[in-house]
């Protein structure tokens, strides 16, 4: 009787467990594709912006004193969100649909982290640290250009890999709109 409740049960949880799947092609692109929109500004003037104004935070144990944020904190929060999304990426099962897609997206990662891990807590040290505006500009200009090309293409990549994507999965998306002020 014992066995028979408990196969009952483990048949059950396991039913649940596959019905719960949310592994949709929406979820696919959102997981692969927009969770991107984290790496806005990498290598040019959105993340430089960004640490040139930092957001405030609540003075931990106040409710209304604010001070600006590290900008260690900047960074150390934007790398932990990044590597959040990538383990999602990873953990998507490559479907023939997908592959071409996740592939673009794992190597975007691949490539955006270890600069946020060595080159950005460098810059943000150099902010930190009240360094002077000159060596903060040049390393910024040195990120900006080693990085920046190669992020451009593998961006471009993903995007040209998520089109036919959401096209065949009828994903609304609209493409090429530009949200900066210029």
């Amino acid at each position: 009787m014992k066995k028979s409740i408990f196969f009952s049960l483990f048949i059950i949880c396991c039913s649940l467990f596959t019905a719960c799947n949310f592994a949709t092609p929406e979820n696919y692109f959102d997981i692969a594709v927009l969770n991107c929109n984290m790496m806005h500004g990498f290598a040019s003037d959105g993340l430089q912006y960004e640490l040139d104004n930092p957001s405030v935070k609540l003075v931990e144990g106040t409710k209304d004193q604010t001070a600006y944020m590290k900008r260690k904190e900047i960074i150390d929060n934007k790398t932990q969100s990044l590597e959040s999304n990538f383990k999602k990426i990873k953990s998507l099962k490559e479907t023939d649909d997908a592959k071409a897609m996740l592939q673009a997206s794992v190597a975007l990662y691949e490539y955006v982290l270890p600069v946020y891990k060595n080159e950005y807590r460098q810059l943000a040290r150099l902010y930190d640290e009240g360094a002077s505006k000159e060596q903060v500009e040049a390393l910024e200009k040195s990120i900006e250009e080693k990085y920046y090309p190669t992020f451009e293409t593998l961006f471009n990549k993903l995007t040209a890999e998520a089109k036919p994507y959401t096209a065949k999965n009828n994903i609304p998306v609209n493409w090429d709109v530009r949200t900066s002020p210029q």
